[in-house]
């Protein structure tokens, strides 16, 4: 699970609430797009889909030009991105995310937030781990990844509104202990190079790094 920072910047965030504001008219009921096991404990809104086009392509495009989660993710696609509105009662019970969503395996699921967290009380994305449950609300315009296979939910809101973009994607290393050992490795390499690491030790670096997305990446 990681938390990435700035996704968004300030501007680009007010501009999206700013066209949320205006777009009453094309939330509807998110259990619609839940799937079977979710949708008894699904209560939120959802933008539609032509609606939000231009907000999830842009944060779509953002993500993709960001270094940190291209590392992390290694994303072969993005499956699915949504606008999602949580106002005071609404939440989102425990669930597990579908494997497979418009025909395509989702090993990641993200949360962008819009909202600032002191915009609304309660809201948390609470996700399932082994060591206890963890709580995530962050600044706006960042975002958390974390696996598609764990159990979570969002908890109540009390008060206010949370606005998220939400999306899976299919990574090119399908196993999650793959993906984090090349994560580590290209945090070695940057530290490396920062630190005036020989070009010899860096070709031996990269040597490793290549051969392991080779040995795991299903292109």
């Amino acid at each position: 699970m990681l938390t990435i920072e700035n996704i968004l910047s300030e501007a680009e965030v007010d501009a999206i609430a700013e066209t949320l504001a205006e777009a009453e008219a094309g939330f509807a009921d998110g259990a619609k797009t839940a799937g079977w096991q979710a949708k008894d404990v699904k209560r939120n809104q959802q933008l539609d889909a032509k609606a939000a086009a231009a907000i999830t392509a842009k944060v779509e495009a953002a993500l993709r030009a960001n270094p940190v989660f291209a590392a992390f993710a290694r994303p072969r696609d993005f499956v699915r991105l949504m606008v999602s509105r949580y106002r005071e009662a609404m939440e989102y019970g425990m669930h597990v995310d579908d494997a497979l969503m418009d025909g395509r395996r989702t090993d990641l699921s993200f949360t962008l937030f819009i909202s600032a967290p002191d915009a609304y009380r309660g809201g948390e994305l609470e996700i399932e781990a082994p060591g206890g449950n963890v709580s995530v609300k962050e600044a706006a315009g960042s975002a958390f990844v974390y696996p598609s296979t764990t159990l979570h939910r969002v908890a109540p809101v009390t008060s206010g509104e949370r606005l998220v973009v939400v999306g899976w994607v299919r990574s090119l290393v399908r196993g999650a202990e793959q993906r984090d050992i090349l994560f580590e490795l290209d945090n070695v390499i940057a530290a490396s190079r920062q630190e005036g690491a020989s070009r010899a030790t860096l070709d031996r670096l990269l040597k490793v790094q290549n051969n392991l997305l080779r040995l795991w990446a299903e292109d």
